[in-house]
């Protein structure tokens, strides 16, 4: 029998959170799915999905047509279904702050290596940039080769929260760590990054800055560093000429002699 046409007029779009209740309702354990929160951060609206007690993926609404292609998206990646929740995982508004301290991450199907450099990744403090043989370093895995540093970077599923945005070259410019260039370009200056300073010390082949007064040498973005006056600022190209100079490395940035 056919409807009344009159009766499409009463259909509206499922609240957030309704399949779940109704999973939840009818019994079915909650480690069987996963879930996902459409949430405000620094570069616009982000899908997050989370579930067992970790974040699962992290993507810009703008990279899809709608949710239902980002839940195709996702369940090609990972195998498993994710349904629109009501309820953020806990400590999401911290960690888009840059204050990552509670969330767990499980980044799926990735080999063991590419998840220890996406580990250390979280390591490179907010505003800052670090890099790959310092990653490679901080990961445990001192001889990966560049490449393979950035193919763990590229392949992170969940960016933003875990940044490999402050990923940079070996001269110091910001890698290219496979997202959108304007979202890159974007995550970064909301953290404060000086793409001009950045430049500048690129120029001069500066991959490490002194102090003069404090005889310590930094990442041109370490926090340290950016405190260290014009007329006190000592470029050097090398860990290894810094402390020809008698200059110690940085406790905080950790570069390559600490």
């Amino acid at each position: 029998m056919r409807l009344p046409d009159e009766l499409s007029t009463l259909r509206q779009v499922a609240p957030a959170g309704f399949a779940v209740r109704v999973l939840e309702r009818a019994g079915v354990p909650a480690n069987r799915y996963d879930c996902y929160v459409r949430t405000d951060s620094p570069v616009g609206p982000l899908y997050v999905a989370h579930g067992r007690g970790a974040v699962t993926g992290v993507a810009a609404t703008d990279w899809y047509a709608d949710e239902g292609e980002f839940e195709d998206a996702y369940r090609a990646r990972t195998r498993r279904s994710v349904l629109s929740g009501a309820k953020p995982p806990p400590g999401l508004a911290r960690a888009l702050r840059g204050r990552d301290r509670t969330l767990r991450y499980d980044f799926g199907p990735l080999p063991g290596e590419q998840r220890a450099v996406l580990e250390a990744c979280r390591l490179i403090p907010f505003g800052q940039l670090r890099p790959t043989a310092w990653l490679a370093r901080e990961a445990g895995l001192p001889g990966l080769a560049p490449a393979e540093v950035m193919a763990a970077v590229r392949a992170n599923p969940v960016p933003v929260l875990v940044p490999a945005h402050r990923v940079c070259r070996d001269d110091g410019l910001p890698a290219d760590c496979g997202l959108p260039a304007g979202f890159e370009r974007g995550l970064r200056e909301g953290e404060g990054v000086d793409a001009e300073r950045v430049e500048r010390f690129v120029r001069l082949g500066a991959r490490f800055l002194g102090s003069g007064t404090t005889r310590i040498f930094c990442y041109p973005t370490c926090a340290h560093a950016r405190r260290i006056t014009a007329r006190h600022e000592v470029p050097f190209t090398s860990a290894d000429e810094a402390a020809a100079a008698g200059f110690r490395g940085c406790r905080s940035c950790r570069p390559a002699t600490v």
